[in-house]
């Protein structure tokens, strides 16, 4: 049975940091793309960033770009999203997902997701 299991979220104030992990099993991570998105009451879920198995690939949403990092330790089947400069904007559940497709993990069609972690910026 394949898991993700996000972790990391909480209250944080805006200009703050907060470093979000997802680990996986059931699955062989370093072979999957993976990819984390988010989805604010009342909006649309949102691609916030990809990234290829080796991290050959990596996009970023444009609101996040600059502020945000995706990253992977193949080995812990763990994938991570720094997230600084932290604004209210961001406040959000934040899934993480893995699909062996890229195209895929980027457009949030199907694959494996996590269960979500909630991110709140406020002062």
């Amino acid at each position: 049975q394949v898991q993700l299991v996000e972790s990391g979220g909480g209250l944080v104030q805006p200009g703050g940091s907060l470093r979000l992990s997802c680990t996986a099993s059931g699955i062989v991570s370093g072979t999957y793309n993976f990819a984390w998105s988010r989805q604010a009451p009342g909006r649309e879920r949102e691609l916030v960033a990809a990234a290829s198995p080796s991290s050959y690939l990596t996009d970023y949403a444009a609101s996040v770009k600059g502020r945000f990092t995706i990253s992977r330790n193949n080995g812990k089947e763990t994938g991570y999203l720094q997230m600084n400069n932290l604004k209210s904007e961001d406040t959000a559940v934040f899934f993480c997902t893995a699909h062996p497709s890229y195209p895929n993990v980027k457009s949030g069609s199907g694959g494996y997701w996590g269960q979500g972690t909630q991110v709140t910026v406020s002062s």
